[in-house]
């Protein structure tokens, strides 16, 4: 007998083995319950997640002689014939293969028939939206007044393209993309059955591969069995997928808490030595990123992580503030990737554009300590040049507003209440000193602009705050 693959050979027969569908199989077993069944089912998805599975399981459900607990049983004539495509009142055909509306006319015309066996006749079209618009059309009149024997389950990666007239006679489920501990599972589930050999985190690479798909998980793990002569270990698969190991993805992360530029080149040399696939070691970074910022607000959203260790890590040493930068840095670094001479030179300078665009804390203290002597305060002149050095970020400039004597600057220009291009003088000047009879401002050199006379003597004489001004 043939080899059958692993995606064919466990393939779901009943609701009870669909995994990741939940919310799908309690409706339908709901519906078949209570007899409250709809003429067209719509399922809808990304490639692999189970649509046509369950239209299929739903037609046995339809016509089984046997059912247990609304669940085909597997074993009557009618479970045994579907199984085997040999059910000839099931209808199945690819939209993909047949858009001409002479294809649905000619699929449509038996439909007024009774069944020959079956209690209904089931019409299972996948990918419909490939259908072209008179398919629609011709489509359109039986779904509008179907025989009562007569119901349709269509599946399609793509909803958006099929008419609204369509959709809207339609009963649709949105099937989910499966989670990759759900993957997982199932392929340890599906290996114990096979006895065959494997590491959990070769699972952990395929699972996450996978992409929300199982058929798409299941034809890896056909792949990675045979790569690994009957044995499914992750420096196999490592090497059928071209990623690399979790440990520089780790080590590139800790340089870039570190700011450690030569060590990061350092790592992404080593990587390059791999052969391996950038983008893909970007994403990982990615998401180690997003489940570490995730930690930091949620710290119990780490624990069903394959990686809760290193997250816990991480969110340790990054600020929130950093992570939000770093995602951003590198999400947009993905797109520019291709755009570059090489995958290696794209990704060192993403790398070394979350360094270059980090901030730094350039925050000036004016306020001298109260406990340090007198002698040891700095000048006027001394602190102007100080602050004339620094670049003018407005971080510098708030915290220069309202540190100086206990006094807020905001709050005495609003006090003033002048307006025009004097409040723009005032706005962009920080307190110095003031007392009771005296009050020194500093202004930014880039906004030297607006230190003219005119504009501090009407600073000077709207302000309730001070008698003078002794430096602007």
């Amino acid at each position: 007998m043939s080899y059958q693959v692993l995606a064919r050979k466990w393939r779901p027969h009943n609701f009870t083995e669909i995994v990741g569908q939940e919310h799908v199989v309690k409706s339908l077993i709901n519906a078949l319950q209570h007899d409250r069944l709809h003429h067209a089912y719509l399922f809808t998805g990304t490639r692999g997640v189970g649509k046509t599975t369950l239209a299929r399981i739903l037609a046995k459900a339809l016509n089984c002689e046997n059912p247990s607990d609304y669940n085909p049983c597997g074993k009557c004539t009618v479970c045994r014939d579907l199984d085997e495509g040999r059910f000839l009142d099931l209808i199945e055909v690819d939209a993909a293969s047949r858009t001409k509306v002479e294809d649905t006319r000619e699929l449509l015309e038996n439909a007024q028939y009774a069944p020959n066996s079956g209690q209904y006749k089931i019409y299972i079209i996948d990918e419909v939206h490939m259908l072209s618009g008179h398919s629609f059309n011709a489509l359109l009149k039986t779904l509008e007044e179907p025989p009562a024997h007569v119901k349709f389950l269509l599946a399609t990666t793509d909803p958006k393209k099929i008419p609204v007239t369509v959709l809207s006679r339609c009963l649709q489920f949105n099937l989910k993309r499966l989670l990759p501990e759900q993957i997982r599972s199932q392929m340890q589930f599906i290996l114990g059955q096979e006895n065959t050999e494997f590491e959990d985190s070769a699972l952990r690479l395929l699972a996450r591969a996978a992409d929300g798909s199982m058929r798409d998980g299941l034809s890896l793990l056909d792949q990675a069995i045979v790569f690994g002569n009957g044995k499914v270990l992750a420096e196999d698969v490592r090497a059928m997928l071209g990623t690399v190991a979790q440990q520089p993805v780790e080590d590139l992360l800790h340089a870039l808490a570190e700011q450690d530029a030569a060590k990061l080149l350092s790592k992404v040399a080593e990587i390059a030595d791999l052969s391996p696939d950038f983008p893909d070691v970007l994403r990982r970074i990615l998401q180690v990123l997003h489940h570490t910022a995730l930690a930091q607000v949620v710290p119990e959203a780490a624990v069903h992580e394959d990686d809760a260790e290193l997250i816990r890590e991480l969110a340790a040493l990054f600020t929130a503030e950093d992570l939000q930068l770093y995602y951003q840095v590198g999400l947009m670094g993905q797109r520019d990737l291709e755009l570059a001479f090489d995958p290696r030179g794209g990704f060192e300078m993403v790398m070394l554009r979350m360094l270059a665009f980090k901030p730094v804390n350039t925050a000036l203290q004016i306020t001298p300590d109260s406990s340090a002597p007198q002698t040891a305060k700095k000048s006027l002149a001394q602190q102007k040049k100080e602050h004339d050095s620094l670049p003018a970020t407005p971080e510098v400039q708030q915290e220069l507003k309202v540190t100086a004597g206990g006094q807020n600057w905001v709050d005495i220009i609003e006090a003033m209440k002048i307006g025009g291009m004097t409040r723009e003088l005032a706005n962009n000047c920080v307190l110095d000193a003031m007392d009771e009879k005296s009050c020194s401002l500093l202004l930014d050199p880039g906004h030297k602009q607006l230190n003219s006379a005119k504009k501090k003597d009407c600073l000077l004489y709207t302000s309730d705050a001070a008698d003078e001004m002794s430096e602007v």
